[in-house]
This record gives structure tokens, C-alpha cells and sequence, in this order.
């Protein structure tokens, strides 16, 4: 439980493992067991997106305060050892000499953090983790991918298409499905992958909108495959990632490149599914997009049609992060404020 006895425990245990660290691999270990990504500061804060708002309120600047002070008692503690190790062989070392004050260190970015947590949940299942290309294609993004030629998503309206000397048409990657055809282009089912990474819309911002954000896919091939397949994995991971049981629901959408297609929803955890105004009342959120992969996709990465069967979905990291974080601006996430930043 979140309270201040909690925060005064956590300080005490962290710094009698820091009095404990003789030497500097035990120090760096010392470091990866309370501030890593899963370390003890690492869960506490993220114990806070579970809390009340009054908790958060109230607990959420100490815990910010006390990862600060432990940042930097590591970082003390370390450039001592690397002074004495460079005075070594002096007739004297004078350990009250004056130094350089400690400066900041940095740490991950919220969205980075995200993408380490959905990558460590995905490695538990049994997934690869590919990456590509932002600088793509106009095959891989669009060709390979079942859209018409006409279709508006081709358009400067919505995509950032970028000049060449070459017959090629490249363009920023629009989404992240390109790296799906590579990625069965060098592989034979069944195959179990996610991928994250950036991408790019050539469109206004706003609160709720960029132009570049993340997101994340996952692609499962094998033989028999089916939407149930998906419902079970879609419920695995988000029960995992909000440490509660969630329920996922679908509803009929289209996408060039599934067939059938869903837009799928997942239980308002804010309320409970009581209904608030983050899920508009409806008990709801709206995460992403998903579907059976089209053969036509299948065929295009050199597959046999009608021999697989296999299910793709996404959805946007940034998104998630908002909801996380309680962020109400899209915008902030890419506006390099640090002072907004070393909140997380």
C-alpha cells in the first residue's frame, strides 16, 4: 500500500544496500536492484497509475524527491571510487579535496520505458522483437500491404513522401506494418513477433494529435489461426500490463491489410467500467486495430495462399503512455521540457 510509511521503509532499505556495496560491481548491481526497470523505485512508481488522486497527489512528488536523492548518492558514491582509482600510485590522496558537483543524470523516456515493459512481457510469451526501416518504401508500406492504389492514405495529405534520384518512391514510414512483410519475408511460420517503433503522419497537432509518435504490432502466423487466438493474447497482455484483469471486446472495422477487421476496445480501468469521462461514460477505451492477416499480405511475403492463417494488431505506445501518465497533451511527450520529463 502507498502511504508515507511505505516511502520511509523504501528509503531505509535503499540506502542500507547502498552502505553494503564495497566495490563498484556491487554498487553498479546496487543500482540495477533500486533504480533499473524493475527495480524497487521502478515498481513503487508505477504503483502510482493504480493509486487514487489524492494519493498520487500526495505521494507522487516523495517518491520523485527520494529517486533524486538515491540518483545521486549512487553517483557520489561512484566518482569517489573512480578518484581513488586515478589517484593511485600518489604519495598522497587528499579525499577532501573539492570536486565538480554532481550533475543530472538522465533517464529513459516515458515512452521508452513503455516499449522496455511491453517487450518484457511479449519476451514471456515467447516473441521476437523485430525493428525496420522509418526511411521505407512505397511497396512495404503500401504496395505489400493490400492498399489500392487510389487509396487517400497514399495522399501528401497524409504522408510525408520524400524526394529521391531514384525510381523508388520512399516515404517515413506511416506505420510500423511494413516491418511485418520483411520480417515473413525472412522467416517460415509459425512465427510470433512484435514490433515497436516510430512513425510518421503528415497531419495537424493538437492535444490528441502528432505527427510523429510510436506505436507497437504484433504478428502471429501459423497454421489455424483464428480471432480467439487474438482475444486470449489481447487479454494476456493488457491484464498484465494494468496489473488487473481487463476485457477486451471488438467491433467491425476495415483495414487494407486484415480481413475480417476490428477496432478493438479494452475495460476503463479509471472507473471500473462505471463510466467516466476518460471512456466518455461509455465504460470503454478505444486502443487500436486488428484483424486476420489477408492472404494477399501472405502472398506478398512469399507465403503459399490459403497454407497460413495468422492475426495483426497495434496500437499507439504515445496513447498508452497518456493514459498511464494521466498526460492531457500529446504534444508534451515530444517537447524535450525536462522539467516536464524528470517527472517520470
Amino acid at each position: 500500500m502507498l502511504n508515507q510509511e511505505f516511502i520511509q521503509n523504501l528509503e531505509k532499505k535503499s540506502l542500507a544496500m547502498l552502505e553494503l556495496a564495497t566495490t563498484p560491481s556491487e554498487l553498479g548491481q546496487c543500482e540495477i536492484d533500486i533504480l533499473g526497470r524493475k527495480g524497487m523505485m521502478s515498481t513503487a512508481l508505477r504503483a502510482l497509475a493504480d493509486a487514487s488522486v489524492e494519493d498520487r497527489k500526495a505521494f507522487g512528488p516523495k517518491l520523485q524527491k527520494l529517486k533524486k536523492s538515491l540518483e545521486v548518492a549512487i553517483a557520489d558514491r561512484r566518482k569517489l571510487w573512480e578518484e581513488a582509482e586515478e589517484a593511485k600510485g600518489a604519495a598522497l590522496f587528499d579525499p577532501t579535496f573539492p570536486v565538480d558537483p554532481v550533475l543530472p543524470i538522465g533517464h529513459m523516456h516515458p515512452v521508452t520505458q513503455i516499449v522496455h515493459e511491453i517487450e518484457d512481457i511479449f519476451s514471456k510469451l515467447g516473441f521476437a522483437v523485430a525493428d525496420g526501416p522509418e526511411l521505407e518504401t512505397e511497396r512495404y508500406n503500401f504496395d505489400a500491404l493490400n492498399f489500392p492504389k487510389n487509396h487517400p492514405a497514399r495522399d501528401m495529405q497524409d504522408t510525408f513522401w520524400v524526394k529521391t534520384d531514384t525510381r523508388e518512391h520512399y516515404l517515413l514510414r506511416t506505420h510500423t506494418s511494413p516491418v511485418q512483410v520483411r520480417y515473413m519475408e525472412k522467416h517460415t511460420p509459425p512465427l510470433r513477433v512484435i514490433i515497436p517503433g516510430k512513425v510518421y503522419r503528415n497531419e495537424a497537432t493538437d492535444a490528441s494529435h502528432e505527427h510523429t509518435f510510436h506505436q507497437f504490432e504484433c504478428l502471429v502466423v501459423d497454421i489455424d489461426v483464428s480471432v480467439a487466438n487474438f482475444l486470449w493474447l489481447a487479454e494476456t497482455f493488457f491484464t498484465e500490463f494494468f496489473h488487473k484483469k481487463t476485457k477486451v471486446r471488438l467491433r467491425p472495422s476495415f483495414f487494407p491489410f486484415t480481413e475480417p477487421s476490428f477496432e478493438f476496445d479494452i475495460a476503463c480501468h479509471l472507473c471500473d467500467q462505471k463510466g467516466c469521462s476518460v471512456c466518455k461514460g461509455t465504460g470503454w477505451l478505444e486502443i487500436g486495430g486488428a484483424g486476420m492477416v489477408h492472404q494477399n499480405v501472405l502472398v506478398a511475403a512469399g507465403y503459399e495462399r490459403g497454407k497460413y492463417t495468422g492475426f495483426a494488431w497495434g496500437f499507439g505506445v504515445t496513447r498508452l503512455a497518456l493514459m498511464r501518465y494521466h498526460i492531457s497533451d500529446i504534444r508534451l511527450l515530444l517537447s524535450g521540457d525536462t522539467h516536464f520529463l524528470s517527472q517520470f
